[in-house]
């Protein structure tokens, strides 16, 4: 090969690696793009040099690490971002539950001091009203997150398929340009990598390069996304649960919509939405709803047992949202769950959490409880659901249909709790109705609890008359004055009180808690009060409801309360930290990764300079061929 030839091929080549260090420069601020260097490699026949190729500093190692630590980053960002909103609201110091539910107590302690007041009476029905317009307030702002969830779940989907398309599209682009030359353009490369680093941070997924060429991309659980140059779209469709609520979906080969269950969808920032829906934003809904109800049902109780000042029995003081209830899309008859309602004997057993009934068997089918939140079964009251067709469970009673009734595969999603905020309001506008004076007085060492006056019960207990018993220490009534009955039995002496039973007399009923101690008899009598406007023994009982333990037996209302707060609290601590170590890692990867895909300016700059040396190198070349030529040609001369 001569001088020329060997020259030109430097020159070609100075010219290449000239053009790659160009573009890299151009290219240091474009999003995806890897840093490329020109592979030189000696001539094949007569010396010279060659391009072999323009390298993309591409590591797929780390590019997988980094796409994970984004998947992770994106979930807990997007976490982070919602639960500290919950936070804020709840640990609002001024605009929280507590310092009002403190309020309306404070303001029943007024009450009680002066019971004839206009003015105390006028203060508990405006703490009350505040009360309650802060629960539905707070009820409200989480129902709109709800919704925003539901909208951002959306976007998410249009934004995911988006990219599984373009994805596709790059596939076939790629295969075509190696088809052509050989070799697939770098910048289509740079784009799919970049838009797979995209998508790893909207939802997690697997990435399968076939062939060494093509990128298929599925979810977790195998649902395809990319295939090929094939785009599978996921779709946001209503939840076959529960109308309110928008999960993701798929079309299966014969074209119908199939719903993802939810845990399916993790990571990224569709993963973080759903994780955080599921696990604080319907949890902390489901305890404010149990807070309101447990409140209103406790007040509601006891005011009950109270007279006014026109001599009425007391009415419910609060209201609040019946409990909801859905079936499946799949069941049998869409009407089938004809009422949902809260049971106000078994209200302690309420919890902050929704359930699933599902109907298993045939002739009859045979109904299972199931929590959602840890996915324990839970019995229900089987003697209700035999003699009644009632389904009794957690503080609610269901019934559903004889005709036709529920067949084996019928499910239905059940949320006691969820919305009850949303109706908690006051049943009493006028200060005469609070019921501050006692209706009934209890007298004895019986243990009892849980006393409820029904309807009418006012004008069914005779004034003046008293109702009395006694119990030994197996249960066993030894005497009894005034018909009583147990569990809707009428009573006998003789007869035994189980722990637990119901005892009404008169329309007044209480729970036999305990039993008196060996060798013991323990007494009780109840009669009409002599209620008057100085009585304040009914409000100082609506009172101690502060005390006691009214939300799930097992614990106050504002400990129920400070324990809510604590638990997003430590939820938003905890994701603050793992978001700030995944983000640490994440930054690490970047750096890692830049460091050899990057465009580093300076090292361009120098490259720029070496290789334009390069080229006058090789001109230099060619031009003392030139010079030789024209020596030899003169010597003809």
């Amino acid at each position: 090969m001569s001088m020329f030839s060997i020259g030109l091929s430097g020159l070609n080549a100075a010219q290449n690696a000239l053009n790659t260090s160009s573009n890299n420069i151009s290219n240091v601020y474009t999003p995806g793009y890897n840093r490329e260097l020109a592979q030189l490699g000696e001539g094949r026949v007569g010396g010279g040099v060659r391009v072999n190729d323009i390298e993309r500093q591409f590591n797929t190692y780390v590019a997988d690490q980094l796409n994970s630590a984004k998947t992770q980053s994106s979930a807990l960002n997007t976490y982070y971002n919602q639960v500290s909103q919950i936070d804020n609201l709840l640990a609002d110091r001024a605009a929280g539950l507590a310092p009002l539910m403190q309020g309306f107590f404070s303001s029943l302690e007024d009450l009680a001091s002066s019971p004839s007041d206009p003015a105390a009476r006028q203060g508990v029905l405006g703490q009350a009203n505040t009360l309650s317009s802060q629960f539905r307030s707070f009820d409200g702002y989480l129902q709109d997150m709800q919704g925003n969830i539901n909208g951002q779940i959306k976007d998410e989907i249009t934004q995911i398929n988006n990219t599984t398309e373009q994805i596709a599209g790059l596939n076939k682009e790629i295969a075509l340009a190696r088809a052509r030359t050989g070799e697939a353009p770098n910048s289509l490369l740079n784009q799919r990598d970049h838009m797979v680093s995209e998508l790893n941070e909207r939802v997690n997924l697997r990435l399968n390069i076939q062939d060494g060429k093509t990128y298929n991309i599925s979810l977790p659980n195998g649902q395809p996304l990319v295939t090929g140059t094939d785009s599978f779209q996921l779709e946001a469709m209503q939840a076959d649960y529960d109308p309110q609520r928008t999960v993701v979906g798929y079309r299966d080969g014969g074209g119908n919509l199939i719903q993802l269950d939810e845990s399916t969808i993790t990571g990224g920032a569709l993963g973080g939405l759903m994780t955080f829906r599921s696990e604080t934003l319907d949890k902390t809904q489901n305890q404010i709803g149990q807070l309101a109800v447990s409140l209103s049902t406790a007040v509601n109780q006891q005011h009950k047992q109270g007279v006014d000042l026109n001599g009425d029995q007391g009415e419910d003081f609060f209201s609040t949202r019946s409990p909801q209830g859905y079936g499946y899309k799949g069941n049998s008859d869409p009407d089938l769950l004809t009422s949902l309602e809260f049971d106000p004997e078994t209200v302690d057993k309420l919890r902050a959490t929704d359930y699933t009934v599902s109907f298993e068997g045939t002739a009859p089918s045979v109904p299972v409880v199931t929590r959602n939140d840890n996915g324990e079964v839970v019995d229900f009251d089987q003697d209700a659901w035999n003699d009644e067709d009632q389904l009794k469970f957690g503080g609610v009673v269901l019934t559903f249909g004889n005709t036709p009734a529920p067949v084996d595969g019928d499910q239905f999603e059940i949320q006691p709790v969820r919305r009850a905020a949303n109706g908690m309001d006051i049943n009493i506008a006028d200060v005469d109705k609070i019921a501050a004076a006692s209706f009934a007085e209890f007298e004895g060492d019986l243990d009892i609890g849980n006393i409820s006056m029904a309807e009418g019960a006012l004008a069914s207990l005779p004034e003046g008359d008293t109702y009395s018993i006694s119990v030994d220490e197996n249960g066993e009534v030894t005497e009894l004055d005034g018909a009583m009955t147990v569990n809707g039995n009428a009573l006998s002496v003789g007869d035994t009180i189980p722990v637990g039973a119901r005892v009404a007399v008169d329309g007044v009923e209480f729970t036999f808690n305990s039993l008196p101690k060996a060798g013991e008899t323990a007494t009780l009598a109840v009669g009409l009060s002599d209620a008057n406007t100085g009585d304040n023994r009914n409000a100082l009982a609506l009172q101690n409801l502060q005390a006691e333990s009214i939300v799930g037996a097992s614990a106050t209302v504002t400990g129920a309360y400070a324990s809510m707060v604590g638990d997003v609290g430590n939820r938003t601590n905890i994701t603050q930290v793992n978001l700030d170590a995944r983000q640490g890692l994440t930054d690490q990867l970047t750096a890692v990764q830049q460091s050899e895909s990057g465009v580093n300016l300076d090292e361009e700059a120098a490259n720029l300079i070496r290789y334009q040396q390069y080229y006058q190198a090789n001109a230099r070349v060619i031009d003392t061929a030139g010079t030789l030529m024209d020596t030899i040609l003169n010597l003809r001369g």
